[in-house]
């Protein structure tokens, strides 16, 4: 199937429930993503800086690009121009770094917490305990150029279902509690981003308001290395 078959499978799947798409271009060349763009979608998502920078140059300008992977403070500025959402902001000192790019460029970028859910050591994100500790903390209430519109979460690798179920399932009740506590009239924390090609179903059944989704869509990727340009 193409891509833009593969596309509409998902969407004719997911637009009717209200669950945004987050197709995951990480690795694809310009023309894919274009592809999918034909096709409708107008979300995507990026991993890694420099190939999101590359991309954005290249392609329409009316795409909602997604920073899904970890970032490093030294790259906000590279993005903080054009991003729409950062997925994985897993520390305050980014979160500060990411309001500091986002009053130099004279906007408000939307951010999504990256908690920690998944049983292994290789994934980023804040603990319960550390978000619930950053949302408390007089510098997060100075932040006036950035906006916490939800939460993001990876559930752990070739898990049990009932594993997986329960890690969501944790992010969905977190979520619940962070809205009632700090953002109880804030319509705009709403968020729930969690669910990939794997396990995005049972994400969608614990709550998940966006799914990402990249190689069921757009085929094996290409590794490519890219360099320390920036």
């Amino acid at each position: 199937m193409s891509i833009a078959d593969n596309l509409l499978k998902y969407k004719s799947e997911l637009d009717p429930i209200s669950v945004k798409l987050i197709a995951v271009s990480k690795y694809q060349e310009a023309d894919a993503v274009l592809e999918a763009y034909n096709a409708g979608q107008r979300v995507f998502g990026e991993n890694i800086v420099q190939e999101l920078v590359d991309k954005q140059a290249k392609l329409p300008k009316d795409i909602e690009w997604h920073l899904i992977g970890h970032l490093q403070t030294n790259k906000v500025k590279y993005i903080a121009p054009f991003i729409s959402l950062i997925q994985s902001v897993d520390s305050l000192k980014l979160l500060t770094e990411i309001n500091k790019q986002a009053l130099k460029n004279k906007r408000v970028i939307d951010c999504l917490l990256q908690i920690y859910i998944a049983d292994e050591d290789t994934k980023f994100g804040l603990g319960f305990d550390e978000a619930i500790e950053l949302l408390r903390s007089d510098e997060f209430a100075e932040l006036k150029n950035v906006r916490i519109v939800g939460v993001m979460g990876i559930a752990s690798n070739n898990a049990l279902e009932k594993q997986t179920n329960d890690e969501f399932n944790e992010l969905k009740v977190l979520f619940d509690g962070i809205k009632l506590s700090f953002f109880r009239k804030a319509d705009y924390f709403k968020e729930i981003s969690m669910g990939m090609s794997s396990d995005y179903k049972l994400a969608i059944e614990q709550g998940s308001t966006m799914v990402r989704i990249g190689s069921s869509i757009f085929g094996k990727r290409k590794i490519k290395h890219y360099k320390e340009e920036l």
